[in-house]
């Protein structure tokens, strides 16, 4: 419990990215920052002109910056306040500074506003998003050091676990606190080293690193998925309106009013302030959601070299309720000690012309795609905005060739400092940029006793606990466990729940799944990959009550695996009963549910004593194939327990053989098969990313394309009841984005038996059937409301699934629904067999109800004529379980 609610309280980490100086003086300045009514500015940024540098305040607008001895020019700013200047002197002493800040006065004469014409926002943002790759290239490479806060509260919880929630050591409305000190380096194009100099955190929480945000800038087309105002499809999504304009730091600030066309999750609304010709962003207030939480980040910039701005401060607020918890979260970020690296390709700075509103000159000129982007580039000659854009995305694309490794498209490098968990009160005191507030002050007392406690219960020196977490306790062989034998070898259980259930082949069974496990890890040649080696023996045993019918079987597996490449071989065999869909279509425990209550048996069996030798090869994340064959003696199981709740007698149990279009009596006859399996799975244009040196990939940008080839040989009986076949199949599967307005998933498969003179129906090929109330796990997995083995073929077949995600459809134009998470999505699935009629389903559902159901609605149909429809229920199609 205590775990699930530090998760709870963290929730939302994810949304921000934050820096922080760790002079050692004696003396400097402090204070408050507040309006003029004495109301404290939270996060407001006082900055040091003459060092760049500078910290936030905290919530209760109080400040404090180390400093030695000197002059300094103190900037404060705030969104929507004026800009406060100050000398300060800073002698041996430390100087008690406080600022009162007055709303920031907007004027309109400095860009002609009249009825009819243009609204000047829009030219501001033309320029502004042309120049958005500029501003995100034009610095080669640079350092930071990030100060990270993260604050929650939990504000409410459902009263039946308040008091076990109490128990635990959380309390409502009081607040939880994390800290973290990182040094960050990025390189382009895609190169983040972190470096963790100190971590402060409650329990065993380690989610502080601001490193996999630091590259989430507005400059992007998407932050987390959200699209940004400076996304070159911005105005599809939004619109903007010219709020007026000021003078702060030398440069003129234009105030842009951002209001998405629809409301709701991934987009954003509030405003953002532009710098006008350098076109570059000088602070912001962005509002959005996302899975029905609502989110408001806010980011004030300074002037860290010439014509360049980087965040200073930033802070997120996060909150949201889900299954009656409710918290409030808030993350500081200060970002401070810059080391800048211009890019020397980007020297060079265009004027830039909006041709929608301004003249062109003559001496303006085109892209020219015969002459390299480079050459280009450092030409001074003025540019339109569009003609300007299509030359850095050039440019970008070249450079990204001109890299060793084009397909890596991120890459990372984590470190944490041995000291990094050791630092005391003292220490955080000296060096946190921002004071904490009274109640992150009681926080940290509260959570320092209770990781006291904690630590003390998990310490390895202590040898009673030691001895209480390698022992058998007594449900240890349903619940899974693994009990270490020394030199990498351990034995186990496996989870064995889900292997006790009913059906009517076996009555009441019972299953017991253990292991044998030796690994060996070894640094590869590279000083950076690990080698893992592993022996497995896996045995698995099920009984029938009913059939009085013991089967077993194990599997002897030797594997080989690097990051991106692997071995695996095997020998496997035994007896035992199956599924004769292979891809097992109905859950063993849902079946056991329709029976026992409804009288209804979906899962269909056969036994199976065979033996089997396998080989897959990863070649590389794009590339993998697998080789087995197999032996087999079948034999045709019959229904021997007819058990169950429902006693009505209009409803009794079907036969364990199914009912299909295609089979005779002999389709099911014992026989024996001598069968080859190929198989090939391909994802096209696959890319990678690099995590402190390995390589990884990024599957989700490709398709799986997958190719399968079946041999039976025949004649190898005496009897003739032999399978021999050729089976082909084809497929395909893919989920594409459509920016924020919809997600299409789909899987197309088509396939033939080549020839079919012996095909018996555990060979045929199946299709993914339904006809209980749940729905599969993935939007386009299986069908909904077609029978498990009808349509099953040994002839040609066709198999389409296709689902599509909408962001605004029916129930979603309103934005408050919207807001809360919700998703409308329809599906239409398709199958055609030589033998079978053109069968189809259509439907349509509510998706991320409460942040985790799905609802569908649909039904299918033979041709024109209906066949059955109902209701169906799943979880999330968000959610990913494999």
């Amino acid at each position: 419990m205590r775990k699930q609610l530090q998760l709870t309280l963290v929730l939302g980490i994810a949304f921000s990215a934050l820096l922080f100086h760790n002079p050692t003086h004696a003396q400097g300045i402090r204070g408050k920052v507040k309006t003029a009514d004495g109301e404290p500015l939270a996060y407001a940024s006082v900055y040091v002109r003459n060092l760049g540098d500078g910290v936030p305040t905290n919530e209760e607008g109080n400040y404090e910056y180390k400093l030695p001895k000197g002059v300094y020019d103190v900037l404060i700013q705030y969104l929507g306040y004026k800009s406060q200047l100050e000398t300060i002197i800073v002698t041996d002493e430390w100087i008690t500074k406080d600022f009162v800040l007055e709303p920031q006065e907007y004027t309109l004469e400095e860009v002609e506003v009249r009825a009819g014409a243009e609204d000047p926002a829009l030219t501001i943002m033309r320029k502004a998003i042309a120049k958005a790759k500029y501003h995100r290239l034009q610095l080669q490479k640079y350092s930071m050091t990030v100060y990270l806060k993260g604050t929650g509260k939990l504000t409410d919880a459902p009263f039946f676990l308040r008091k076990t929630i109490e128990k635990e050591g959380f309390k409502l409305d009081e607040a939880y606190t994390s800290e973290s000190v990182s040094r960050i380096t990025f390189t382009q194009p895609n190169k983040v080293e972190e470096k963790v100099i100190s971590i402060r955190t409650n329990g065993d929480n380690q989610s502080t690193s601001p490193a996999p945000y630091i590259q989430t800038t507005f400059y992007q087309e998407k932050i987390n998925g959200i699209i940004s105002p400076l996304s070159r499809s911005a105005f599809v999504y939004y619109k903007f309106k010219y709020e007026g304009s000021f003078f702060d730091q030398n440069v003129l600030v234009s105030k842009i009013k951002v209001t998405p066309r629809s409301r709701g999750e991934q987009v954003f609304e509030g405003f953002i302030y532009i710098i006008e010709d350098l076109w570059a962003i000088h602070s912001l207030n962005l509002q959005t959601s996302l899975l029905g939480f609502q989110i408001t980040a806010k980011q004030q910039y300074a002037p860290v070299a010439e014509n360049v701005w980087m965040p200073l401060t930033h802070t997120y607020d996060f909150g949201g309720k889900i299954f009656g918890f409710e918290g409030n979260f808030k993350y500081l970020a200060s970002t401070r000690e810059y080391e800048i690296e211009l890019n020397p390709d980007l020297e060079v700075v265009p004027e830039i012309i909006d041709e929608k509103v301004q003249e062109v000159p003559d001496e303006a000129v085109g892209f020219n795609k015969s002459v390299s982007a480079l050459e280009q580039l450092a030409k001074e000659e003025p540019k339109t905005r569009k003609e300007y854009r299509k030359l850095m995305n050039e440019y970008e694309k070249e450079s990204l060739k001109e890299r060793d490794e084009p397909d890596v498209i991120e890459e990372s490098y984590y470190e944490v400092d041995s000291m990094a968990k050791k630092y005391d009160q003292a220490y955080w005191d000296s060096i946190r940029p921002v004071p904490l507030t009274e109640s992150e002050i009681q926080g940290y007392q509260r959570d320092d006793s209770l990781a006291t406690v904690e630590v003390a219960k998990m310490s390895d020196v202590d040898s009673v606990a030691k001895k209480a977490r390698s022992k058998y306790r007594p449900l240890d062989f349903m619940n899974g466990a693994s009990y270490s034998l020394g030199k990498g070898a351990s034995i186990g259980f496996k989870q064995n729940w889900t292997k006790t259930s009913f059906n009517t082949v076996e009555g009441f069974k019972l299953g017991l799944g253990l292991f044998y496990r030796k690994e060996k890890n070894t640094k590869a040649a590279d000083s950076v990959s690990i080698l893992r080696k592993s022996f497995n023996i896996e045995p698995e045993l099920r009984y029938g009550f009913s059939s009085n019918r013991f089967y077993g079987k194990v599997d002897f597996r030797w594997s080989s695996t690097l990051n991106l490449s692997g071995t695996t071989f095997g020998l496997k065999g035994g007896r035992y009963i199956y599924q004769f869909n292979g891809g097992e279509p109905i859950n063993e425990q849902v079946n056991a549910v329709y029976s026992l209550l409804f009288r209804q048996n979906y899962m269909k069996l056969y036994e199976q004593t065979f033996g089997q030798a396998y080989w897959a090869h990863r070649v590389n994340s794009g590339i993998t194939y697998r080789v087995n064959m197999t032996y087999a003696q079948r034999t045709e199981l019959f229904n021997t327990n007819n058990y169950s709740f429902y006693n009505k007698p209009e409803r009794v149990y079907s036969p364990n053989r199914p009912e299909n279009v295609e089979t005779g009596a002999g389709s099911f006859a014992d026989h024996d098969i001598l069968k080859l399996n190929a198989e090939l799975e391909w994802r096209p244009g696959i890319k990678y990313g690099i995590r402190n040196g390995r390589k990884y990939a990024i599957a989700d940008r490709s398709p799986l394309v997958k190719v399968a080839y079946t041999k039976a040989f025949g004649g190898i009986g005496s009897t003739g009841t032999a399978s021999d076949f050729d089976h082909l199949e084809l497929g395909i599967q893919h989920d594409y984005t459509f920016g924020v307005s919809g997600k299409l998933d789909f899987n197309l498969t088509a396939g033939a038996f080549l020839s079919n003179e012996q095909v018996y129906f555990p060979d045929f090929q199946h299709f993914g059937g339904n006809r209980t109330i749940f729905s599969n796990f993935g939007p386009a997995s299986n069908y909904r409301f077609m029978d498990y083995y009808k349509y099953s073929t040994n002839s040609k077949y066709f198999s389409g699934i296709v689902h599509y995600q909408f962001r605004k459809f029916i129930f979603t134009q309103l934005p408050m629904l919207r807001f809360s998470g919700l998703r409308e999505n329809i599906f239409f699935n398709y199958l055609k067999t030589d033998n079978s009629p053109n069968y189809w389903e259509v439907g349509y559902s509510l998706d991320n109800l409460f942040r985790i159901f799905r609802v569908e609605l649909g039904a299918g149909f033979e041709d024109a004529k209906f066949l059955r429809g109902g209701v169906r229920f799943g979880v999330a199609t968000f959610i990913n379980i494999n």
